[in-house]
Formats: structure tokens, sequence, C-alpha cells
């Protein structure tokens, strides 16, 4: 029996490799296709090129502004600026999540407030932070944290809700604590939402940060959009877009392997 369970889950595990396999080469294969059929439309002057640019012009730009210098302190900056805003939100926001969890009262009086701050714009809170905290690094990374708080908090809140109640009722029978209901139940049962969280947060990051450099940077990628699109140079704003995707395509994949890592030692 063990033999057969065994030789089931050897077979289960290559078919997943195997499916794995075939998703990576598909969208590979979709990402190429985009490129040369971006790279012909641009070059055959089938779209406007002054507006769209096309890859190989794209790819000059960025490798003429890695190779003079221009581009590295604008991705230090923004990277940086997520980095914390992305570690602050989720760690806040987990905190804030537990905290009304903790309190039914203090729950029933911010859920309102909460869902109206969510649906607020923070476009429109943007110059409220430059006023507060000034044009620069804490303005941008507060007005992350608007976004990335809340959504956590959200989230990880909804997911302790979502605990099955007989496990609440097992710990309460046998003279458990609220503390020991948190620890014992809700908290590891939640997990897997906190951790898939991170992974909502990278976005909501990379999101908050373009918006508050957007309204106040001097320096960062989002300042070099605004900037290409003040003197009409597209593919210097094309360019950002592509450094931006690929970074926030990196730290998403660091994400996810530490949620793979995080979730098989658990």
């Amino acid at each position: 029996m063990e033999a057969w369970l065994e030789e089931k889950w050897i077979e289960h595990r290559k078919r997943k490799r195997r499916m794995n396999r075939w998703v990576f080469g598909v969208q590979a294969l979709l990402l190429v296709a985009f490129i040369l059929l971006w790279e012909l439309a641009g070059r055959m002057r089938w779209i406007d090129v002054l507006i769209f640019s096309y890859p190989s012009k794209v790819g000059g730009q960025i490798i003429k502004d890695m190779l003079n210098g221009e581009l590295w302190p604008h991705l230090a900056m923004t990277v940086g600026e997520t980095a914390v805003g992305f570690l602050l939100g989720t760690v806040l926001g987990t905190l804030l999540a537990v905290l009304i969890w903790w309190s039914p009262f203090l729950s029933k009086v911010l859920d309102p407030y909460m869902v109206v701050f969510n649906s607020m714009p923070k476009v429109a809170l943007g110059p409220i932070f430059i006023v507060l905290f000034g044009a620069g690094f804490t303005a941008i990374v507060v007005t992350t944290l608007s976004i990335t708080v809340i959504v956590t908090t959200l989230v990880v809140f909804n997911s302790f809700n979502e605990v099955d109640s007989n496990l609440v009722k097992v710990i309460r029978t046998f003279g458990g604590s609220r503390r020991d209901v948190f620890l014992k139940a809700i908290l590891p049962a939640s997990f897997p939402a906190i951790v898939s969280t991170l992974k909502v947060n990278v976005g909501m990051a990379w999101v908050g940060v373009i918006v508050g450099e957007f309204l106040v940077a001097k320096i960062g990628l989002g300042y070099l959009i605004v900037y290409g699109f003040q003197v009409f140079n597209f593919t210097l704003v094309l360019s950002s877009l592509v450094i931006i995707a690929i970074v926030a395509t990196a730290m998403y994949q660091m994400v996810v392997y530490i949620e793979r890592k995080l979730i098989k030692e658990r």
C-alpha cells in the first residue's frame, strides 16, 4: 500500500512539473510573439512610433541609461521606496487586523471607516500627505502605506473571520482564553492568507510609489515617466514602464519563493 501511494505521489509530481513547464513555455511564447509583433508594427509604421516606439528602441534607451549611469539613482530610489512601503504596509496592516479582531467593539466602530477609506482615490490624498510630510521620501512612503495598509487589514481580518468556528469552540470548551484561540486556531489557519497578502502588496506598493512620484518626486522611475511626457520622449516613458515591470516581477517571484519556503516549513 505504501509503495502504491508513493508511486502515485511521484506520478502526481511529474504531472505537475510537466504542467508547469507547459505553462512557462506558453507564457514565454506569448511574450516573444508580442515583442516581435510590436517590433514589426513599429518598423513597418503600422503604429505611431512617436507614441508607441518599438522594443529595439526601448531596449536601446534602457542600455544607454544604464551605461551612462543615469538610470541607477532613479531605480534605487523607487525600489527603496517600494520596499519600505511594502514591508511597513504588510506589518502594520497585519497588526491592525489582529487589533480589530481582538476587540469586536473596535471592529464594529472601524469597519465603515475602513471601507470608506479604501474606496477613496489615493491620488486625492497625495497633496495632503505632501503638505504634512514634505515633498520627498516620507510623503511617497505614506502614500504607499495609504494603499497597502488598508488592503492588508481587510484581507487578513476577513481571513480571521473565515476560520472554522468549530476550532474556536474546541479551544473554548477546554477553557482556552482569547489569546489561546488566536495563537492555536486563528493565526495558524490564516497563515496562508497572510502570506498570500504579500503577493497582493507587491503590486499595491508599486502603485502607491509611482502615484507618489507622479505628484512630488524629483528622482525615481515615476519622475522619469512624468519627465518623458513633458518632453514628448515616449521611448523614455515606455523604457521606464518596462523597467518597472521587470523589477516588480522579480519582487513578486521573490515573494512567491518565500511563500513556498514558509508553507513548506509549516
